[in-house]
């Protein structure tokens, strides 16, 4: 489990802007959001979290939420660009940086610009991801929105009725978009960054920006990223930025997601340490192969409810205690409790399939019922966690499994050929966000 960095707060003014710090690298890299943050719920995601710790890797990292955002101050009306470029100079006084990189995502790619600008001597070197000059319309910026066509203020509104979904991530992070862990994140990250009202005034700030006066100014060095296919910002616009900027280097990436931790972040951070340090550090994950086990305890909801909060807090510490006892014996790694199941991982799928059946059947005597659902395929290590395709996979097929029944893909079948088990055909299903159809089976023992 990642260990989140202490949030502290900075004073811009009248206003108490939130920060973090981490790593303790040999340069000091400020992180500048774009839309909407909050430092908090970020780690909440893995992927983020991995490409936070990235950049700590080489930096230290110093991480802030803009005002009327996150965990920082919420305000009335609308803050200015000046005001924001206040708040960046507030942190870096308060995290005792003199001099530093700016990494300015998205809208948050103007504030930098400004701050660069007006202090050049505090900025060491400027990086842009995915950033624009403008936010509107204009005849030499043809990228940005047109008011006159009356679709600002309807934009704005579906915007206020949606908050707290997950809406826009189909554009925001389209190789995502499928996904309902992330969907289910998103949708509580907006929340805690802030409210339906002030959401429209952020934008409407947005929108108002133009700081490409200020862009031939620029005279610290510059990376400009974009990816090729960016719904949200177009490919033009960080172009613009480029040509714009004296002496700034261009590089276009692959993909089409507009969030930076989302898609092939690797490349993406790469890109940034090489720019910073010199060098470029490939950083592979821990790649096994393994036999992903989900279990699930059947209608737990109305059980609890029979039981009450009491009663059925024993019986979840009593299930957690047999199933890691079970797991500990056929030698899997218990990876996390689901609320009422568990993940855990095997490196033989002949053993998690043992073990499923080891745990259900000593699960009765605590008058419940489980279901399990296995995949074998290659995850990811990160740390206490895990990730990959293969979980997902494993999820989805504990989905289809009924009570007392032990659900396993096609490619566990194959692996366990010539033991003892017998299975029986389910039928093929098309999994969301997961292509090909899946055939699974049960086994009867």
């Amino acid at each position: 489990m990642i260990t989140q960095p202490e949030t502290r707060f900075a004073q811009s003014g009248d206003i108490s802007i939130a920060y973090q710090i981490v790593g303790g690298g040999p340069l000091d890299l400020v992180v500048v959001p774009g839309f909407v943050s909050h430092l908090e719920q970020a780690w909440e995601e893995p992927a983020y979290a991995r490409f936070l710790q990235r950049l700590a890797s080489f930096s230290r990292l110093i991480l802030f939420d803009k005002r009327a955002t996150g965990l920082s101050e919420r305000i009335t009306g609308i803050p200015t660009l000046e005001q924001r470029m206040d708040d960046v100079r507030a942190v870096m006084d308060a995290a005792g940086s003199q001099r530093a990189a700016l990494f300015g995502i998205s809208e948050g790619g103007p504030m930098s610009v400004t701050f660069a600008a007006t202090y050049p001597e505090r900025v060491s070197a400027l990086v842009l991801y995915g950033s624009i000059a403008r936010g509107a319309w204009d005849s030499d910026y043809p990228w940005g929105d047109k008011p006159e066509d009356g679709q600002t203020e309807a934009w704005l509104e579906a915007w206020r009725k949606a908050w707290g979904s997950p809406y826009g991530i189909e554009d925001w992070a389209p190789s995502a978009a499928h996904d309902d862990r992330f969907r289910q994140w998103w949708a509580k990250y907006l929340r805690l960054s802030t409210s339906p009202g002030a959401i429209a005034n952020i934008i409407r700030m947005n929108i108002s920006i133009d700081v490409r006066a200020i862009l031939p100014t620029i005279h610290v060095p510059t990376l400009i990223l974009h990816r090729a296919g960016d719904r949200t910002v177009h490919v033009e616009q960080g172009r613009y930025l480029a040509e714009h900027i004296p002496g700034a280097r261009f590089v276009e990436l692959g993909g089409d997601d507009h969030l930076w931790w989302v898609g092939d972040s690797e490349s993406l951070v790469n890109e940034i340490q090489g720019f910073l340090t010199g060098e470029q550090q490939t950083f592979e994950p821990d790649r096994v192969l393994a036999t992903v086990l989900f279990t699930d305890i059947v209608n737990s909801t109305r059980r609890a409810s029979q039981l009450g909060d009491r009663r059925w807090r024993d019986l979840l510490n009593g299930h957690n205690e047999l199933i890691h006892k079970e797991i500990g014996r056929f030698h899997g790694r218990a990876i996390k409790s689901t609320g009422d199941g568990f993940l855990a991982t095997f490196d033989g799928p002949a053993r998690a399939i043992r073990c499923a059946f080891a745990i259900r059947d000593q699960i009765q005597q605590l008058g419940i019922e489980i279901r399990a659902g296995l995949h074998t395929g290659e995850i990811e290590l990160m740390g206490d966690d895990v990730g990959g395709i293969a979980i997902h996979i494993a999820a989805r097929v504990l989905e289809q499994a009924r009570a007392n029944t032990i659900w396993v893909s096609r490619t566990v079948k194959d692996l366990v050929v010539g033991s003892d088990f017998s299975f029986s055909e389910q039928g093929s299903f098309q999994f969301k966000g997961i292509p090909e159809e899946w055939r699974l089976f049960t086994v009867d023992r």
